[in-house]
């Protein structure tokens, strides 16, 4: 689905990118790799229980239905990275907004542990985890209907999945300096193995509060984006 709601100029703002400003983060190399490597793994296991129960049963339904409302058709045709610098370069978030998007992904996960990230719903889990922690940390932000046009799904579906992560987080959406440090550690240990050590940016206000989240273990000036189908 394409979003077809009207931007308007009281709407959205309308930033100024510096050259510098279009360079393409090092947070979202490095999360890009982790997300996909766990997607894989996650679609691999799937696939495992679906031909296990010969078609008998779904194995999504097995998984969980806490991320259903996630799920779309079909796997989208652009890939994860690619979807993460599309968000970055039209939203203009602060990178640190992708780290803790990923905070909140990692939190699902451990509060719906019989929901798997697949390539059904990644997506749409990422543009509603990067639109949720843009409007914690940034002062100034794109609304709800931007971030739909940019992420290729329409305002009201987009509406809907706001309020759906928000519940399924229990409204746990603080994240505080100590642990945002640990999740950039932990991306950066995972990054070691496989190419040579990149630090990630970190900007977060040091007067959030605190929390006990744990890391899991296995694992622009266009105003008008070239559209992304998100089925």
């Amino acid at each position: 689905m394409l979003a077809t709601g009207e931007l308007t100029a009281n709407s959205i703002r309308q930033p100024e990118l510096s050259q510098s400003e279009q360079t393409t983060p090092r947070v979202l190399t490095i999360l890009s790799t982790v997300i996909e490597k766990l997607v894989a793994r996650n679609d691999r296991l799937v696939d495992g229980l679906n031909h296990q129960m010969n078609g008998m049963s779904s194995g999504l339904t097995r998984l969980g239905k806490s991320l259903n409302a996630f799920h779309g058709v079909r796997a989208p045709s652009i890939s994860v990275q690619k979807y993460l610098e599309r968000l970055y370069k039209y939203t203009n978030c602060s990178p640190s907004c992708f780290v803790v998007g990923y905070v909140y992904m990692d939190r699902l996960a451990h509060k719906h542990p019989d929901s798997l990230v697949i390539s059904l719903n990644v997506h749409r889990l990422l543009v509603t985890s990067v639109l949720v922690a843009s409007k914690m940390l940034d002062d100034v932000h794109y609304n709800n209907a931007f971030y739909a046009r940019v992420g290729g799904v329409s305002n009201a579906e987009l509406n809907r999945l706001e309020i759906e992560f928000l519940f399924l987080l229990d409204f746990g959406v603080m994240v505080s300096s100590r642990i945002f440090e640990n999740y950039c550690l932990h991306l950066e240990k995972e990054m070691m193995l496989n190419v040579a050590v990149q630090k990630i940016e970190r900007v977060i206000p040091s007067n959030s509060l605190d929390d006990v989240t744990e890391i899991s273990v296995e694992d622009t000036q266009n105003l008008s984006p070239p559209q992304v189908v998100v089925d």
